[in-house]
C-alpha cells in the first residue's frame, strides 16, 4: 500500500528535484557532500563513529555521481574526474582513520567548486530568463 507523503517539506524537496535544471541538481549534489561531510565531522567529534561512516558513505556516493554524470567531450572533464578521485580518495581515507580533519580540505575544495558552479547557474538563469527577455522586444 502506497502512504501518501504528508510531509510538505518532502514533497516540496522532491519537486524541486524534479524542476531543477541539470546545473541545479549538481548544485544540489555538492550542497549534499558539504553537508553530510560536515557532519561526518561532528559525528567523529562525538565519538558516533557509525553515523560518522553512514555519512561518509553518502558523501562518497555523491562524489560517484559527478563523476559518473561527467561528459568526457569536454576537456575539463578529465581534470574533474582527476579531482573527483582525489576527493573520494581522501573521504576514504578520513572514513578508514575516523580523523575530522582529514576532511576541512576537501570541504574548502567542494565549497569552491560549489560556489564556482552556483555563479555558473546563476549566469545561465540569466540568460535563459532575463536576458532572453530583453531579445524580445
Amino acid at each position: 500500500m502506497n502512504v501518501p507523503n504528508s510531509n510538505p517539506y518532502s514533497k516540496y524537496k522532491e519537486q524541486s528535484v524534479m524542476a531543477a535544471t541539470p546545473g541545479e541538481l549538481t548544485l544540489m549534489l555538492y550542497d549534499g557532500c558539504i553537508r553530510f561531510l560536515k557532519l561526518s565531522q561532528l559525528n567523529m567529534a562525538s565519538s558516533n563513529l557509525q553515523a560518522a561512516h553512514n555519512n561518509l558513505v553518502k558523501a562518497s556516493d555523491i562524489i560517484t555521481e559527478l563523476m559518473n554524470t561527467l561528459d568526457m567531450n569536454y576537456s575539463i572533464s578529465g581534470q574533474l574526474l582527476n579531482l573527483y578521485l582525489f576527493i573520494f580518495g581522501e573521504i576514504t581515507h578520513a572514513n578508514i582513520q575516523k580523523n575530522p580533519d582529514k576532511l576541512n580540505p576537501i570541504i574548502e575544495i567542494i565549497e569552491e567548486l560549489r560556489d564556482a558552479w552556483k555563479k555558473a547557474v546563476q549566469i545561465d538563469r540569466y540568460n535563459r530568463f532575463e536576458g532572453g527577455l530583453s531579445n524580445e522586444g
